[in-house]
């Protein structure tokens, strides 16, 4: 199938409510382009070199769609990224935050953030422990910071040759983010759960998710070698 059905099919599967991120990591702009074409309106990065150059190739398509970074944030790339992205889904730490909102203040741009959670205590992943106190002592810090407005939570969950194993993963990140959500904390607006990819978007949508990152069941599988 082509990109463009292989999206169609998927928005026609999912619920309405449900936003879909293009994970375009290693993707071409002709094949975003088609994606974008086919009507996505939300993509994902995982590098701030390679959404510049992603970017720049849209030409106005760019400016008509909404770009996530999706991936770890490196300091020496926060200037960039707050200039590029409409929405960053990876704080997680304070001294992040800190950087991404003094960048934000020299812009005077609002900048729409996710707390990303470690739902397995990976190590070779980034994120906040799973354990509510965490994501709560960093929802506070955020909600005193001016330009970052924090609006979702976001967690990658680990990755099993059968989904099914990651749904009380999911489950966990649902508990937190309801939780959260009722506090009440002043000057956040948690509205977005943002979990699940190619293989598990299924099983974070009946567990919550109302964002899904999804690559390779869009854009097929590919290899390059992009580095950063």
């Amino acid at each position: 199938m082509t990109i463009k059905e292989n999206y169609l099919r998927i928005r026609k599967e999912i619920p309405g409510y449900v936003q879909v991120v293009l994970a375009a990591k290693m993707k071409t702009s002709e094949e975003i382009k088609e994606a974008v074409d086919a009507g996505a309106i939300i993509i994902g990065e995982n590098y701030v070199q390679e959404a510049e150059k992603i970017y720049e190739a849209l030409g106005e398509k760019a400016k008509r769609i909404k770009w996530h970074m999706i991936g770890p944030l490196q300091k020496n790339k926060i200037n960039k990224a707050v200039r590029i992205f409409d929405c960053i889904q990876t704080i997680d730490s304070i001294e992040l935050a800190d950087a991404v909102d003094k960048k934000a203040e020299a812009i005077k741009k609002e900048m729409p953030v996710f707390i990303e959670i470690n739902i397995g205590s990976e190590m070779t992943k980034t994120g906040v422990k799973p354990e509510y106190e965490m994501v709560e002592r960093l929802a506070l810090h955020i909600s005193g910071l001016y330009y970052l407005k924090l609006e979702g939570l976001m967690t990658m969950g680990p990755r099993f040759g059968n989904p099914e194993k990651v749904r009380p993963y999911f489950r966990v990140a649902k508990g937190i983010f309801d939780k959260l959500r009722d506090t009440g904390i002043p000057n956040i607006d948690l509205k977005y759960l943002s979990m699940g990819m190619s293989n598990s978007y299924k099983i974070a949508i009946q567990e919550g998710a109302n964002i899904i990152r999804l690559g390779t069941s869009i854009f097929g599988a590919r290899k390059c070698n992009f580095k950063n």
